[in-house]
C-alpha cells in the first residue's frame, strides 16, 4: 500500500476546494524523528489561502478528517502528524519482503527497454589503474539498478584501442622493447616503453614524426603494424579481464574505437547530405549556435577524424542495433561540455535516441590529493590495490574469527566489496581521496559494516532455524523495530529514485541506514526470546537479511553469510 497516498486521500475531502489529492500528496513530508509521526502535512502552505495561522489550519483539519485508518493523528504547531498502525504496517511490509524475496523492490517501469552503457573503457597497452575504478563500478551498479527497474542494460566496454598513441607505442617497442619481456609481463613493459617515449621525445621531437608514420601505416593496413597492434590488444584484454573477474564485473560487448573505423564515412556522408557540415578554416564543423555551444569539429583540415566523429558513428550503430530506450555514458565530469556537443550533433541528425542520451559524470579519484597519470608514470594499479584490500581483510578475519570457514573467499568478498562500496557511497559528482584503511573498517559507513550487519542477521537465523517464519500477519509491537520496518518499506522507492538520478549512492546510503537501524534493534531487543512475537521478530531479521543482500548486490558487492 502507498501509505503516503492514504494520508493524501484522508486529507482530500477536507481540502477539496483548494488542493487536489495529487497536490496534497506532493506536500506531504516524512519527519526525521519518529516521535513526530510517520507522515506530516505542513499547514503553513495554506496560510495565504485560508488567511489563518498555520496552527489553526492544522487544528481545523484534525477535526474534519476521518483518522480511523491511523494509530493516531496529532497537531504539532503548523503540522498535522500522522502515525501509522504499526502492527498492520509491519505485517504488510514483512509479508511483502518474505513473499517476494530478492524480487522485493523489482518494478517493470522500463518495459524491457535496451540501455547501452558506455563504461570503464581503458586504453589498450596501459594498465587498469585506480583512475578506471569509478567508471567501472558506477556503470556496473547503474546496470543492476536498471535491471531492478525493468530495463535491459547492455554494458559496453568501449576500449581505447585506436589512435596516435599506438604509433608512439609501436615506435617505442621497436626501439627499446623485446618480445620476451612483453610475453612475460605485457602491460608492465608496454607502459615502461610508453613512459620512456614521452621522456625521450622532449629531447628528440623527431620521435613524434616516427610515431605519426607508424600510426599512418596502421591505418593503411601495414602487416607489421597491424600484427603488433593486435598482439598488444589481445595481451591487454587478458590482463583486463583478470581484474574485472576480481571485481565481479562482466561486459556484454568490447567494441572499441577500432570497431568503428569503417563506420565513420557513412556518418560523414550523412552529415553532408543533411547540410550539417560547414567548412571553417579548412576543417569541417557542425554549427551548434542554437544550443549555445561552440561548433563541433568533425574533420580536421587534413581530413583526419576526431573522437566525436567516432562517437557519432558509435551512437548511430547503437541506435540501429539496440533501438535504445536510453543511451548512457559513464565518463568523468571533465567531459561534460564534450557530451553536450555530441548530444546536440546527434539531435541535429535526427537520431531518435538523442533525446535520451545521458552523460553520467563523476568526480576525480585522487590518492593523497594527487591526480593519477599514466603519461607521467604516476600510476596506482587497481589490481595491486584489490590484492592489498584482500590481504588486509585476511588479517582482520585471522584476528577476529580465525576458525571461519571459507576464509579466503570471505576475505575477497570483504576486501573487494570495501573498495566498491567505498566509492559508491559517495555522490558520484564528488571527488574521492582514496584511503584503503578507512574503507576496510568494520565500524562507520563502510562496506564491511553493512556486510557484517547481514552476516549478523544470518547468524540469528541459523540459531532460530527451528522457527517457522510467517509470511503473513507478522505483527511486531516492539517499538525498537519501527525504524527498521520503515527502512524496509522505503526500499522500492529508493530503487526508483536511484535510477532517476543515476545515483548508486542512494542505494549505498540506504543500506547503511538499514544496517544501522537493524544493529540498534539487535542491541536493544531480545530477538530470540521465547514468546508469542518470536516468529514475527525472526521474520523481521530474515527481511533485513534479504534486503541488505539485495542492496549490496545492486552495488556489485557480495554479502557473506559469515564473517
Amino acid at each position: 500500500m502507498d501509505y503516503k497516498k492514504m494520508v493524501a486521500e484522508t486529507l482530500a475531502p477536507a481540502l477539496t476546494d483548494v488542493l487536489s489529492a495529487e497536490e496534497i500528496y506532493q506536500k506531504i513530508e516524512r519527519p526525521k524523528d519518529t516521535a513526530k509521526g510517520d507522515y506530516a502535512f505542513p499547514a503553513f502552505t495554506l496560510a495565504k489561502i485560508f488567511k489563518k495561522a498555520p496552527q489553526q489550519i492544522a487544528a481545523d483539519l484534525a477535526e474534519k478528517i476521518d483518522a480511523s485508518k491511523f494509530d493516531k493523528v496529532e497537531v504539532a504547531g503548523p503540522y498535522l502528524n500522522f502515525f501509522l498502525d504499526k502492527a498492520a504496517f509491519s505485517a504488510e511490509i514483512l509479508g511483502n519482503v518474505l513473499t517476494q524475496g530478492a524480487d522485493y523492490g523489482q518494478n517493470q517501469n522500463g518495459n524491457g527497454g535496451n540501455v547501452p552503457i558506455d563504461m570503464s573503457s581503458p586504453n589498450i597497452a596501459k594498465p587498469i589503474s585506480m583512475g578506471h575504478l569509478r567508471s567501472t563500478v558506477i556503470g556496473n551498479s547503474i546496470a543492476e539498478i536498471l535491471k531492478k527497474n525493468g530495463y535491459k542494460p547492455i554494458k559496453d566496454n568501449h576500449l581505447g584501442d585506436w589512435g596516435t598513441q599506438f604509433g608512439k607505442l609501436i615506435t617505442a617497442y621497436l626501439k627499446w622493447g623485446n618480445e620476451e619481456d612483453v610475453k612475460k609481463d605485457p602491460i608492465s613493459y608496454l607502459v615502461q616503453y610508453y613512459v620512456k617515449f614521452h621522456k625521450e621525445d622532449v629531447e628528440h621531437p623527431e620521435l613524434d614524426d616516427e610515431a605519426r608514420e607508424w600510426f599512418k601505416k596502421l591505418e593503411d593496413g601495414d602487416q607489421q603494424a597491424h600484427e603488433l597492434w593486435s598482439w598488444f590488444r589481445d595481451e591487454s584484454l587478458k590482463a583486463f579481464n583478470a581484474i574485472y573477474d576480481k571485481l565481479g564485473v562482466k561486459f556484454d560487448t568490447y567494441n572499441g574505437e577500432a570497431f568503428y573505423n569503417d563506420k565513420m564515412q557513412a556518418v560523414i556522408d550523412e552529415l553532408k547530405d543533411k547540410g550539417l557540415l560547414k567548412e571553417s578554416q579548412g576543417a569541417q564543423v557542425v554549427n551548434l549556435d542554437k544550443y549555445d555551444l561552440n561548433p563541433a569539429l568533425i574533420l580536421k583540415s587534413d581530413g583526419a577524424s576526431l573522437y566525436i566523429t567516432r562517437d557519432i558513428a558509435t551512437a548511430v550503430y547503437r541506435e540501429n542495433t539496440y533501438h535504445p530506450a536510453m543511451n548512457l555514458y559513464v565518463v568523468g565530469s571533465e567531459q561534460m561540455y564534450y557530451f553536450k556537443q555530441l548530444k546536440a550533433v546527434l539531435t541535429e541528425m535526427g537520431l531518435p535516441s538523442a533525446k535520451d542520451l545521458h552523460h553520467i559524470p563523476f568526480g576525480l579519484i585522487t590518492v593523497n590529493g594527487k591526480k593519477l597519470s599514466t603519461r607521467s608514470g604516476r600510476i596506482i594499479l587497481l589490481d595491486e590495490v584489490l590484492d592489498d584490500a584482500i590481504e588486509m581483510a585476511q588479517k582482520q578475519i585471522a584476528a577476529k574469527n580465525p576458525d571461519l570457514a571459507n576464509k579466503d573467499q570471505v576475505a575477497k568478498q570483504v576486501g573487494v566489496g570495501a573498495i566498491i562500496f567505498g566509492d559508491l557511497k559517495n555522490e558520484r559528482m564528488n571527488s574521492i581521496d582514496f584511503n584503503l584503511e578507512e574503507q576496510l573498517k568494520f565500524e562507520g559507513e563502510t562496506g564491511p559494516y553493512v556486510q557484517y550487519a547481514h552476516a549478523r542477521a544470518e547468524s540469528i537465523l541459523r540459531k532460530a532455524s527451528d522457527v517457522e517464519v510467517p509470511t503473513a500477519d507478522a505483527k511486531i509491537s516492539d517499538p525498537e523495530a519501527w525504524d527498521t520496518i520503515k527502512a524496509l518499506a522505503d526500499f522500492p522507492d529508493t530503487v526508483v529514485e536511484a535510477l532517476k538520478e543515476f545515483e548508486p549512492s542512494d542505494i549505498a546510503k540506504y543500506s547503511i541506514r538499514l544496517a544501522k537501524s537493524f544493529n540498534k534493534y539487535y542491541a536493544h531487543s531480545k530477538i530470540l526470546a521465547d514468546d508469542a512475537e518470536k516468529p514475527a521478530r525472526i521474520a523481521l531479521v530474515k527481511s533485513v537479511s534479504t534486503v541488505l543482500k539485495e542492496s549490496l548486490r545492486l552495488l556489485g558487492v557480495e554479502a557473506p553469510d559469515e564473517m
